[in-house]
């Protein structure tokens, strides 16, 4: 009994005798059903378990018809006189779909006159031809056109298609979840009960045993009402583990017709499962739905979430997509092996090396998930040996027509036990075991498809090892020995460091010192472990994705310097990028993937984006610093004084601290003016929201009162009055001791001259740094910072792409949006010392910025600067302000914010 699909070498073979057969006939009725029955017997399908001839159906205009052929899911087929319109034909068949069920709409429409075959993929790839041709003579060679019928899957990895697919096949599998979790079954059954689902599914479309088998038996061996579904399914997971020559006597002939897939995925005891005629019919549409189009590594993703309400809703839109995997996983290990692969392309000996060294190759993802990168790595390793078995058979020329020959020495040698994971949870280590399995027959299938042979796929032998543990209290060596053959790849969670529970923040402490530990996101945890755990190694490296923070602000000393004193250097790096969701209201999160070895290299590749999104740009660099720029290994320290002798020092505005009796709220403002007396000490406050969307708001500042102005006021007296009383009462000492000059702000930092105001936060979406100058009337609140600006030479430095560049390369973060800070970001900006005439341009071109700004004095900060509405005239003063600073930095005309980082840490690498 034949349970996997035919190799090609039967296929073709089949093909020919087909055509011998066939060859001249030309009478649609006489003859239709048999033909089509032999065609499905060349890919070893038999046709009454598949596809119904003479369907009866409606078409489009309501009229009725027959369908010829008919597989559900897979096709439909019209059956020609020779000579017909194969188009015409076509279009009738696609009148019957309209009315066909969404759960049993096929991908291929197939036409054919006896003579001539047209084939329609309704699914087509982008850029892909949907419609192709070819005569009946032609079938062994254009035999794989119909591949999909043998169960072998033409997969675009990475495609819309695929990812579509995906979703559909994890939104099947969620509604069955819903369906076993209101009959009550428990928890970790209906996840046991899942995955072995999800094997059957996948084998039934894939050619791990007969086409559609697990839905015939679904469909004969099962009440409507799905009364005893459970129990036969039950009933047939067992018989799935046990050997076919230790089955039982009196086992029902169709179960006997499943092969052994061993007891990895089907060895636990779980209680049987209750179904009703419902969850029976949700079966039934998964088994329609092609399994064998999905991608393991989305699916898996996806799969994961269909146990959280939460995550059901928002179904298809978090999942790391094979881009950004491939993004890690190519410069980490790929990118270098398939050079050495055309490097090879003419030397079978070389290519042999090549081979042998992939079979060396040990990979560990210590916050596997769902093992995601694990399928992906593993798929893209396998597809670069079958390259490059093909290559060394073609040296040799050992082509036979029909098949390549595999000489002893050329097996697999990348294998599932080569790849190894660590998890904390159990439901998603599941999940990536059997991921694997279901890539791994994948590419076993692509192997058949281009030689003609593949490994025995059942039983199932082999699993990549993933272990169930906390990843920072696992040693990594119990899971994989270092050595240099070991590459470590993830993207452990992205948690900040003040987001952390209490046992994230106690793990983290064990494996940073305490100084250090409460800077650092969890993710240096990752960091931590990997270097430890590949200390003596040179070549091993480790690459992780993880948010950009750790390249920022304080983070980035206490996570590298360790790192670089015991030897690591940056291997390559993605400069930030914007990992999305689609989730609606998602926020977007900043990522950054390095990659660490201590093997000295003169080329590592740095990959940079445009507004952090799309394809990056690739230098080849000499060495990456930190904070992934080309340039030497130094941290940015906070300084007291600014390094640069032409910049004042930048402290906070002033703090009220007054329980709101000193600022003033409309009312009070009304009241205020009113009063002759109060209304001298009025003045305009500014906080950052008042900054940023010009708001108005007012304090009263009474540095310099008159005591009879106090005296003589109601007004005044009230206020001051219940501040004292609001400072006496404060549990803090220091507040407390304030009630002694009640009518002062708590801290005073007002400068006496023009200042420049600069938020504490800014946007991440901004081109500049939003700031603004006022006179000393205007009184700046402590979410701001000061600088004294008499001649407006501090607001140019900080309205320049220069700084803002400087501030995200060096600055921290809160949640997303930029965060000043003057001691680690104003006081340690190396700008060059300034002549007069730089500092006259620059002054004259910091006064064109606010000329532009001027020319809309009804706009905000917030609108002078939206990144989507931009007044030109304020581009092209921004540019001119651009053109003077990137002079006085050396740098050329069009610089990047890369040039502008990279330029300023050598400036700051010189007068550090």
């Amino acid at each position: 009994m034949q349970t996997k699909p035919l190799s090609w070498d039967q296929i073709r073979a089949n093909a020919a005798a087909f055509v011998h057969e066939w060859a001249g006939e030309s009478y649609e009725r006489g003859e239709s059903q048999s033909f089509w029955t032999e065609l499905f017997a060349v890919y070893g399908i038999r046709r009454r378990k598949v596809a119904q001839y003479e369907s009866r159906a409606k078409k489009a205009d309501g009229g009725a018809g027959f369908i010829d052929v008919f597989w559900p899911g897979m096709l439909i087929a019209e059956q020609k006189s020779l000579g017909k319109d194969l188009a015409a034909a076509e279009d009738q068949a696609l009148t019957y779909l309209a009315n066909v069920p969404d759960a049993e709409q096929p991908r291929y429409v197939i036409t054919c006159d006896f003579e001539t075959f047209r084939l329609r993929d309704l699914d087509a790839p982008a850029g892909e031809e949907a419609v192709v041709e070819f005569p009946l003579e032609q079938l062994p060679v254009e035999a794989e056109r119909f591949g999909f019928i043998a169960g072998y899957q033409k997969r675009e990895f990475g495609s819309a298609e695929q990812a579509a697919a995906s979703v559909k096949a994890a939104q099947l599998m969620a509604d069955l979840y819903v369906e076993l979790e209101g009959s009550g079954y428990d928890e970790h059954e209906a996840s046991v009960f899942l995955v072995r689902t999800l094997f059957a599914l996948f084998a039934d479309d894939s050619g791990l045993w007969e086409r559609d088998l697990f839905l015939e038996f679904i469909q004969t061996r099962t009440a409507e009402d799905g009364s005893d579904l459970g129990a036969q399914l039950t009933a047939l997971f067992q018989v799935l583990n046990r050997p076919v020559n230790k089955r039982m006597a009196g086992t029902d002939e169709l179960m006997l017709r499943f092969p052994y897939v061993n007891g990895s995925v089907f060895g636990e005891s779980i209680s049987i499962p209750y179904f009703n005629a419902s969850m029976r019919q949700k079966l039934i549409e998964a088994c329609l739905f092609n399994w064998g189009s999905i991608s393991p590594a989305i699916f898996g993703s996806l799969f994961q979430a269909v146990k959280s309400k939460e995550a059901r809703r928002e179904l298809g839109e978090h999942y790391t997509t094979e881009e950004n995997i491939l993004k890690l996983i190519g410069p980490l290990f790929l990118d270098e092996l398939r050079a050495e692969f055309v490097r090879s392309i003419h030397d079978r000996a070389a290519l042999g090396r090549l081979h042998e060294r992939l079979g060396q190759l040990r990979f560990l993802d210590p916050a596997c998930g769902c093992g995601n990168f694990l399928i992906v790595a593993y798929r893209e390793l396998r597809a670069l040996e079958l390259e490059i078995l093909v290559r060394r058979q073609e040296l040799s020329k050992k082509r036979s027509q029909t098949a390549l020959v595999l000489d002893e020495d050329e097996t697999v040698k990348v294998r599932m036990p080569h790849f190894h994971g660590i998890e904390l949870e159990e439901w998603p280590a599941t999940i990536a075991r059997t991921a694997m399995f279901l890539v791994n027959h994948q590419a076993n299938q692509d192997m058949s498809l281009k030689i003609g042979i593949s490994p025995e796929q059942l039983p199932l032998s082999e699993s990549a090892h993933i272990v169930v543990g906390n990843a920072l209290e696992l040693d990594w060596n119990s899971v994989l020995p270092a050595s240099e053959d070991v590459r470590v790849m993830g993207n452990p969670p992205f948690i900040g460091a003040r987001l952390m529970t209490a046992e994230q923040k106690a793990e983290t402490n064990a494996l940073w010192p305490r100084g250090k530990a409460g800077l650092l996101d969890y993710c240096a945890g990752w960091y931590a472990k990997a270097a430890a755990y590949l200390a003596d190694t040179e070549q091993a490296s480790f690459a992780f994705v993880t948010t950009n923070s750790i390249t920022q602000g304080q983070q980035v000393a206490a996570l590298f310097s360790d790192l670089l004193e015991d030897g690591w250097t940056v291997l390559f790096a993605h400069r930030t990028f914007t990992w999305t969701s689609e989730a609606a209201n998602a926020a977007a999160v900043h990522c950054v993937i390095v990659g660490m070895v201590k093997e000295r290299r003169s080329s590592r590749p740095l990959f940079s984006y445009r507004a952090g999104a799309g394809t990056p740009e690739m230098q080849p660099v000499s060495r990456i610093n930190p904070y992934l720029v080309e340039g030497p290994d130094v941290f940015v320290q906070p300084r007291s004084k600014p390094l640069s002798t032409d910049l004042p020092g930048a402290v906070f505005g002033s703090m009220a601290n007054d329980g709101g009796n000193l600022l003033l709220d409309t009312e009070g403002h009304a009241t205020a003016l009113a009063d002759a007396r109060a209304s001298k000490y009025v003045r305009r406050f500014v906080g950052a929201r008042e900054l940023i969307h010009d708001l108005d708001r007012w304090c009263l500042w009474l540095v310099d009162v008159d005591a009879d102005d106090v005296a003589r006021s109601p007004f005044l007296r009230e206020r001051i009055e219940r501040n004292r009383e609001y400072r006496a009462a404060s549990k803090r000492a220091a507040t407390r001791k304030l009630a002694a000059t009640p009518h002062l702000f708590g801290e005073r930092r007002a400068p006496s001259q023009a200042y420049l105001c600069i938020p504490r936060h800014v946007s991440e979406n901004r081109a500049f740094f939003t700031a603004a100058r006022f006179d000393p009337e205007v009184i700046a609140g402590d979410a701001n910072f000061v600088v004294p600006d008499e001649d407006g030479l501090a607001f140019a430095v900080i309205s320049s792409s220069a700084f803002i560049a400087w501030q995200r390369m060096v600055g921290g973060q809160i949640k997303s949006d930029l965060r000043f800070s003057n001691t680690l970001v104003w006081n340690t900006l190396p700008l060059p010392e300034l002549s007069e005439t730089d500092r006259s341009k620059l002054i004259t071109a910091g006064e064109g910025v606010l000329e532009a700004r001027a020319l809309h004095p009804e706009r905000s900060l917030a609108q002078h600067y939206n990144p989507l509405a931009m007044d030109p005239a304020l581009v092209k003063a921004h540019a001119g302000l651009d053109r003077v600073m990137d002079g006085l930095l050396s740098l050329p005309a069009g610089a990047t914010e890369k040039d502008r980082q990279t330029r300023l840490m050598e400036l700051y690498a010189e007068r550090a």
